[in-house]
């Protein structure tokens, strides 16, 4: 009974519908269809989405040869594209820790087709063996600087006063290091003001790379202005260095010598012997001026006078910290001019030879650190100071005039401050 009635029930179904009006194809409401596209990703030159990719770094023990052999190519394919690739690049010297992306096929086979090593952020060797033909090249990806502004005021460090506004700590260390012969970053003031013109640099439109360069600066430190700007002195060596406003260089060298009628009597030796101690080795960590007792002793570079004393070694001796990397110190004279807190600039007189302490005649020893470690003057390279020259100096004062212009231009940060506040109150009052 319930068979008969279900097959009632198709019956009538089919009767139902061929008694319904015929309906055009047409007629038929259209669904609209969505398509996913996939989107086209490209890199180091490649279309990835050709490809599987897998990325990954050089670890401990890894060579070219091992990467290639755990992915399954064999050996003598691994050494025929190791002999194409020797030319451009030596695979012996992939680094632990860089980064590297292999592009297999994606055929049933999956096999390697490429083997990509970025030796920098910037810099990539392709080492493409498609098809058994292998060729390798090194590329760099797209670069992409954006010029900045920024400005800040000095409530305890610069450092803090970038940080406040999300700035890079690496802009601190660059404008310390122009200003390293002006002004000690070290002892800046509460008040002290900057403006700086600085470029980004964007790897691929996207991934920060840090900055660039610094184009212009202005520092107001203890009321005093100091202006910098980069300029380029040879087109040919590609050689940049930093000018005020009058086109004089920021970058001050140290003087050879802190005497001006002077011989050489000591060498910085740290194996020197001396009869006088049993012929032991007893180092000598500075270079020996000899000179005649009321010689004058200058200053080799601007600085602070950080000691100003006598002991029974080194007799009346002054020191003086440059920068936060070099400072120097000056022995055995016979009176010291200057105290500890003054300021001194290159070539100033500190003192006069003498012979008081150690010592077996007359002669200036002079001490010079880096970082905080004695070295030997003559074997560092220090900062240049070459002059702008006169053929040039024009160029330079046209060069800087919309940079100057484009610096007086920015806010500080307390003037923006006082501006919003002038706007608030002539709103409030209209």
């Amino acid at each position: 009974m319930q068979i008969r009635l279900i097959a009632l029930t198709f019956l009538g179904l089919i009767m139902f519908t061929s008694c319904k009006e015929d309906v055009k194809a047409n007629d038929l409401p259209i669904q609209d269809l969505v398509v996913k596209k996939e989107i086209e990703k490209f890199e180091f030159g490649f279309k990835l989405n050709d490809f599987i990719v897998v990325r990954d770094t050089i670890k401990k023990g890894d060579s070219f040869g091992e990467i290639l052999e755990r992915n399954k190519i064999g050996y003598p394919q691994i050494f025929h594209i190791a002999e194409k690739a020797k030319d451009t690049f030596d695979i012996r010297k992939l680094q632990i820790g860089r980064p590297y992306t292999l592009l297999f096929s994606k055929d049933s086979l999956q096999l390697p087709q490429c083997f990509i090593y970025q030796r920098t952020r910037e810099e990539y060797v392709v080492i493409d063996f498609q098809d058994s033909i292998t060729q390798a090249y090194i590329k760099r990806k797209p670069i992409k600087y954006v010029e900045k502004e920024a400005s800040g005021v000095i409530t305890s460090t610069i450092s803090e006063a970038l940080d406040e506004q999300g700035i890079s700590m690496v802009l601190a260390y660059d404008m310390s290091d122009i200003y390293a012969w002006t002004i000690d970053f070290f002892r800046l003031q509460k008040g002290d003001r900057f403006k700086v013109i600085y470029t980004d640099k964007y790897i691929d439109d996207t991934i920060y790379a840090g900055i660039h360069d610094i184009k212009a600066a202005y520092f107001e430190h203890k009321k005093e202005p100091f202006y910098a700007f980069e300029f380029k002195t040879d087109d040919d060596k590609g050689l940049v260095d930093y000018f005020d406003e009058e086109a004089k260089n920021l970058r001050r060298a140290f003087l050879k010598a802190p005497v001006q009628y002077k011989r050489i009597s000591s060498r910085y030796n740290l194996r020197r012997r001396i009869a006088y101690y049993g012929n032991r080795i007893r180092p000598h960590k500075g270079t020996d001026f000899a000179a005649n007792v009321g010689t004058p002793i200058m200053a080799t570079a601007n600085g602070t006078v950080v000691k100003s004393a006598y002991d029974r070694g080194n007799g009346n001796y002054v020191k003086i910290k440059h920068n936060s990397t070099y400072s120097t110190q000056y022995l055995h004279m016979k009176k010291r001019k200057s105290k500890v807190g003054d300021f001194v600039k290159q070539g100033d007189v500190i003192g006069w030879v003498g012979m008081t302490g150690n010592t077996g005649g007359p002669h200036v020893c002079y001490r010079f650190w880096k970082n905080g470690r004695q070295v030997d003057p003559f074997k560092q390279k220090l900062p240049e100071a070459e002059p702008i020259s006169d053929s040039l100096k024009i160029k330079y004062l046209e060069f800087i005039k919309p940079l100057r212009a484009q610096l007086d231009a920015i806010q500080f940060i307390d003037e923006m401050s006082q501006d919003q506040e002038a706007e608030t109150l002539v709103t409030q009052t209209d």
